[in-house]
């Protein structure tokens, strides 16, 4: 009878954390649904909405490379292809529809990915034929020849100057032309949601998990009677598909389709997103997505060397967070549960002071070489956080060093503070069954 007592409940709370489990994906896709129609009413400034589409538009270009990198296991090098050649398509479908079909703004980001879909089926059949180290460098002549042939075709790709169109000569939808960057925005954030959510779906399907069994096991899966080279093509075809979504929903916003759109930078700036964010989990793209377009657009303001800012972000990334920011959000995940989070929480606090220190001071140093590197011509004298220099005078120079020296120190003694809160947070953690 106490056995029967006993057992009765664990089946209970057995079953309701089954129920949540289930249900617990859909409160996220419907809390990612409310931030995004909530967002532009919280920040409203013109610069926001513009940075906020941006991010949109790079979170589906990031998923779609994910599909291969982290679900394929896939390293591409010319993932631009499939975005520029979207957005071109794109940008000449509205001006043919503009003329002649009333066909309204928000289906073209549509015919974009049809586009992206047929190059990469085109480009995908003979490129997924290899794997590893052969498909990476397949991946980089295909994106210098479009890239050039770009340059050349002058008729279809205009230039140097690139093809323009005017998104407000299309049919209006409920009133809306989407000529402000408001409406445009919404645009951006209902195929960012759609996208997405496609994608998270077919990680969920047997081609998914096929997919991944390619990643991790080429050979079994051929013993057990796949293709892999078939599940290879798929899975690309698939990518190019939402990457010329995205390129087509670029186009659109910028009314304009360039040879830039194929560039290098464009492809690598995918490939960081995707590493920095953490291709192991679905999330992790759209984090790393957000994080660079904010990096590239914040940074660029601040100073003439935010490239090696961003490439420092990246390497310390590589280094010390593999899994990237959703493998350091994941970890968390079991000590969250069990409700230890607040164990961890003042170590960390004990960290950001080293932290500023020594940022502070590595900033300054970088500042001051590179003003005295491409500035010099102009004088030494220099601001940082306000505050008027000279970059020749010793005293900036023992400051910035005694800073980061400082910072590195404290670091030191404040990271075995972590160390040991996150040791016990995890034990405490376990102890209770969330390891």
């Amino acid at each position: 009878m106490t056995q029967l007592a006993t057992r009765v409940p664990a089946e209970a709370a057995a079953r309701s954390r089954a129920t949540l489990a289930r249900v617990a994906p859909y409160g996220v896709w419907a809390g990612f649904a409310l931030l995004l129609l909530l967002l532009p009413l919280v920040f409203r400034s013109g610069t926001a909405l513009t940075v906020m589409s941006l991010m949109g538009i790079a979170v589906i270009f990031a998923l779609s490379y994910n599909m291969l990198l982290g679900q394929t296991g896939m390293l591409s090098f010319g993932h631009a292809v499939y975005y520029g050649l979207g957005a071109y398509i794109t940008v000449h479908a509205m001006n043919a529809v503009a003329a002649k079909l009333p066909m309204p703004l928000v289906l073209m980001p549509l015919v974009g990915g049809v586009a992206g879909l047929a190059f990469a089926m085109l480009f995908g059949w003979v490129s997924t034929k290899r794997s590893g180290t052969a498909f990476a460098m397949i991946s980089l002549g295909l994106a210098e020849l479009v890239g050039s042939s770009s340059l050349i075709l002058r008729s279809f790709f205009g230039g140097e100057e690139g093809v323009s169109a005017d998104r407000t000569k299309l049919v209006a939808l409920f009133g809306w032309s989407f000529g402000p960057q408001f409406q445009m925005y919404y645009l951006i954030a209902a195929w960012c949601f759609v996208s997405a959510a496609a994608m998270y779906a077919l990680t969920r399907t047997p081609l998914g998990r096929m997919c991944n069994a390619v990643r991790d096991n080429p050979e079994r899966v051929q013993f057990v009677g796949y293709n892999p080279q078939l599940v290879r093509f798929i899975a690309f075809s698939l990518s190019g598909f939402f990457a010329g979504i995205a390129g087509g929903l670029v186009a659109i916003n910028f009314e304009l389709a360039n040879a830039a759109l194929f560039s290098a930078t464009q492809s690598g700036n995918v490939l960081l997103a995707t590493v920095i964010g953490g291709s192991g989990y679905f999330f992790g793209p759209m984090l790393g997505a957000a994080l660079v377009i904010y990096l590239q657009n914040m940074l660029s303001d601040l100073t003439e060397v935010w490239q090696l800012y961003f490439g420092l972000v990246f390497i310390a990334a590589i280094m010390y967070a593999p899994g990237g920011l959703a493998g350091l959000v994941m970890m968390h995940r079991p000590i969250w549960r069990s409700g230890g989070l607040f164990r961890v929480l003042p170590s960390y606090a004990l960290m950001l002071l080293p932290i500023l220190l020594l940022g502070g001071g590595l900033s300054l140093l970088v500042e001051m070489t590179a003003h005295l590197s491409l500035k010099g011509a102009e004088g030494s004298v220099m601001k940082a956080a306000g505050i008027a220099f000279d970059a020749k005078h010793w005293l900036p120079w023992a400051l910035a060093v005694a800073s980061a020296a400082s910072g590195a120190a404290l670091g030191a003694f404040a990271w075995r503070a972590v160390k040991t809160a996150w040791e016990e947070a995890r034990v405490a953690a376990r102890e209770r069954g969330f390891g």
